[in-house]
């Protein structure tokens, strides 16, 4: 992208992969920021695999440019066009006044082929893997950082689990609140109940919070949910939000006296939160969050089978039950 900015524009250039978040920004750029508007209809051709011939694709590409220095090809859905391989005797003598951007979402290409060969070797391969389950949260709050809305890690595991891994709806969702509150600069749980509709009544990572607090009322409310809607809060999911809650005060303990803005900043939230935080702190000392530190490192041997097999359920309450012994 920033060679694209620069507009030191090559004449070839092979999108593909699984993850079309990153394929639809490179090819919306190719449709609107390379030629002016005025020079759009006449040199921007974009054609569809599944509607045209390879040999239709190269004879656009060897066409000249209209009153303008560069001319773009876009062919879409290339995965979808009969004889893709034939584009290689093309690609390997480029038309230098022709930018061609070949976009092969929702699959690589194969990296045998002379397509991807010439592809390398005149312009730019680029392959928009899918980003794992367990990297979504920090991709979230690396994507925050990039539009200056922060994102804390809880929000962020939140955003993840309820959304999954559509790159896209995240952003979208994101975009909602911050078209709703623009002034803005932090994603609280509050502005993510209000505007992307994820409740805290019943939220996985609301759960440990509850615990912690002393509200036994809310606590037992959400355990006995919980209780019987194991579906919706597996085990391991349970355990890995508690794991989250408890390490973060076990930081905490240890910044008792520091500036909230660096207590924020170590712990990777919002300074509205720290005095959640730090009165937690107070309630659940360091010897104590280290002692559910160690029953979660247990029960997460349990949740996989390790030596049980007692029902979720079951296990959920007899976990919470020793952590308010602790």
């Amino acid at each position: 992208m920033q060679s694209l900015q620069a507009k030191q524009f090559l004449p070839v250039y092979l999108i593909d992969g699984e993850e079309p978040f990153y394929i639809d920004i490179i090819t919306n750029f190719f449709e609107e920021q390379i030629l002016q508007p005025s020079e759009r209809d006449f040199n921007l051709t974009v054609l569809y695999g599944k509607d045209v011939e390879w040999a239709d694709v190269v004879n656009a590409c060897r066409r000249f440019p209209m009153f303008a220095e560069k001319q773009v090809v876009i062919l879409k859905d290339a995965a979808q066009m009969k004889g893709f391989t034939e584009l290689a005797g093309y690609m390997e003598h480029p038309s230098p006044t022709t930018v061609f951007l070949i976009e092969h979402r929702f699959k690589k290409a194969d990296g045998r082929s002379k397509v991807v060969k010439h592809a390398k070797d005149k312009g730019i391969h680029f392959t928009s893997d899918k980003i794992k389950d367990e990297h979504i949260p920090n991709w979230i709050q690396a994507y925050g950082k990039e539009i200056d809305f922060s994102v804390g890690e809880r929000e962020s595991q939140i955003l993840a689990t309820y959304l999954g891994n559509d790159l896209q709806k995240i952003v979208n969702e994101i975009e909602k609140v911050r078209i709703n509150v623009p002034g803005e600069k932090f994603l609280t749980a509050d502005l993510i109940q209000k505007y992307i509709g994820i409740s805290r009544e019943y939220n996985v990572f609301e759960f440990p919070e509850a615990l912690t607090s002393g509200d036994k009322e809310r606590l037992y409310r959400m355990l006995a949910y919980f209780v019987a809607n194991p579906k919706s809060a597996p085990m391991p999911l349970l355990i890995g939000s508690f794991y989250n809650h408890f390490n973060r005060l076990y930081q905490a303990n240890f910044l008792r006296g520091k500036a909230e803005k660096d207590i924020a900043s170590a712990l990777g939230t919002y300074p509205s939160k720290v005095r959640e935080i730090m009165a937690a702190t107070q309630r659940w000392p360091l010897a104590k969050v280290e002692h559910c530190l160690m029953l979660l490192g247990r029960y997460s041997t349990y949740a996989v089978g390790i030596d049980n097999n007692t029902a979720d359920s079951e296990l959920l309450k007899e976990m919470i039950g020793k952590m308010e012994l602790a």
